[in-house]
């Protein structure tokens, strides 16, 4: 634990020293409050329930660019730098070296998405909605967000540019998004696998509406871990080149 301890405070640390964490996290929150005045409190009038559903559509979109961009640099930065020799060659096991990367990545989503909590509590000055549909969307935001952090990781150990990782993180989620789309012009049971397969459409809506559904949490875990599991199995390989 206390290898892991290290990596996440050391990691936490490089994104709050350096701008690349602040200007994330201000682009982030910036877009979302535009496309939510846009999007969810201009126009007519709308129901509470559609105003809170159009943030949480808004807000996930966001999370998955914001979760990429924070995760290009978690392993590529150390190849381009140097440092990854040193870091493969110290106590910590390679497990440690990605749930530590993950986890300060995920703290650092985790505090921009709480800072995004005073738009749908905008809804009570003139609506009315529960409290556990704000919550039920919140936890989606952040399994959706944790697996698309996973997936990121993964590129980041596979690339030696920050930029690859990017690219390569950026093509893997877009799949995964887009595959719900094939669903439509194949036939069952094809049809079925690529609707359970896909990262967005049938696994978050629920969370949109306020619905916390068990197989979407436990599909979102099962993404996370898979992809962790590859970046950990990639460090291993690599360390062995």
């Amino acid at each position: 634990m206390r290898p892991l301890s290290i990596i996440f405070r050391r990691e936490l640390g490089a994104y709050l020293s350096s701008p690349l964490g602040y200007i994330i996290a201000a682009a982030a929150l910036l877009t979302t409050g535009i496309l939510f005045q846009w999007e969810g409190l201009g126009g007519e009038p709308k129901l509470s329930s559609d105003v809170l559903t159009q943030f949480f559509y808004v807000a996930s979109g966001v999370t998955m660019c914001a979760a990429i961009l924070l995760s290009m640099r978690l392993v590529a930065e150390e190849r381009q730098e140097g440092t990854l020799v040193l870091l493969s060659t110290s106590p910590a096991s390679d497990l440690a070296i990605v749930l530590g990367k993950f986890l300060s990545a995920f703290a650092l989503l985790a505090g921009m998405l709480a800072l995004t909590l005073y738009m749908p509590l905008l809804i009570f000055v003139n609506g009315k909605v529960a409290v556990a549909e704000i919550a039920a969307g919140y936890l989606g935001l952040f399994l959706l967000g944790g697996a698309v952090l996973a997936i990121g990781l993964f590129a980041s150990a596979l690339a030696r540019l920050q930029i690859v990782a990017l690219l390569v993180g950026g093509l893997i989620t877009a799949v995964l998004v887009l595959i719900y789309h094939l669903a439509g012009i194949v036939d069952p049971p094809l049809s079925t696998v690529f609707e359970k397969l896909a990262l967005y459409h049938l696994h978050f809506h629920g969370f949109m509406t306020g619905l916390i559904e068990l197989e979407s949490v436990v599909y979102y875990a099962a993404v996370i871990y898979f992809f962790l599991l590859l970046a950990t199995k990639t460090l291993e390989a690599k360390r062995w080149q």
